[in-house]
C-alpha cells in the first residue's frame, strides 16, 4: 500500500485507500477494518495525505514530515483520549508546532493515523513530482475540504475561472 493512494474522506473516522474513482466519487478501503465501500462526492469530500499541511510557527509543514518526527522519537504514543497528553506529546515531538492554530482535535487525529499507518506497515514518504499514474489526478473532481480555522489543511487549490452571471 503506498502512502500516494490514501485520502481522508470527511464524515469517516480512520484513513481509507483509494482504491479506484469515478465521477461522482470513489471506492475506498478502509485501513482499520479493510472494507471496501463507495464513498460519494456529493456527501464526502476527499483529502489526500500528501496535500495535508500542519500549521508551525515558521513555515506550513507537510504532514509526513510530523509522521516522521514521530517515528524517530522514542516517546510512546499518547491515549487518544487525553487531550493535555498529546499536547505534551507534540511539545517533546514536535516543538516547531503552532499550538494556537493547531487543536486538539487535529492533534487526536494525527495521533490515530500514525497508528493505522504503523500498523499496515505504510512507508511514509511522499512520491516524486511528476508520477504519472498518481492519484491526484484520479480524484480531480472531488471537493477540497475547507475548514475556517482547522490547523491541518489542504495546499492551496487552482484557482478556477467561472463566468459572471449577467442580470
Amino acid at each position: 500500500m503506498d502512502y500516494n493512494r490514501l485520502v481522508s474522506v470527511t464524515g469517516l473516522s480512520g484513513l481509507f485507500e483509494l482504491m479506484s474513482s469515478k465521477a461522482d466519487g470513489g471506492v475506498v478501503r478502509s485501513l482499520e477494518d479493510k472494507t471496501s465501500k463507495f464513498v460519494s462526492t456529493r456527501i464526502h469530500n476527499f483529502s489526500h495525505l500528501e496535500s495535508i499541511e500542519v500549521y508551525t510557527t515558521k513555515d506550513n509543514v507537510n504532514l509526513v514530515e510530523v509522521f516522521e518526527a514521530m517515528k524517530a522519537s522514542s516517546e510512546p504514543l499518547p491515549d487518544g483520549s487525553d487531550a493535555k497528553a498529546i499536547k505534551a506529546y507534540f511539545e517533546k515531538v514536535y516543538p516547531e508546532m503552532d499550538f494556537q492554530r493547531v487543536y486538539a482535535s487535529d492533534m487526536k487525529k494525527m495521533v490515530k493515523w500514525f497508528a493505522q499507518l504503523q500498523a499496515n506497515n505504510v512507508e511514509i514518504k511522499l512520491s516524486e513530482e511528476g508520477a504519472e499514474d498518481a492519484p491526484e489526478a484520479t480524484v480531480a473532481k472531488a471537493k477540497p475540504v475547507e475548514s475556517k480555522g482547522s490547523a491541518v489543511k489542504n495546499a492551496p487549490a487552482k484557482k478556477i475561472n467561472t463566468p459572471r452571471k449577467m442580470a
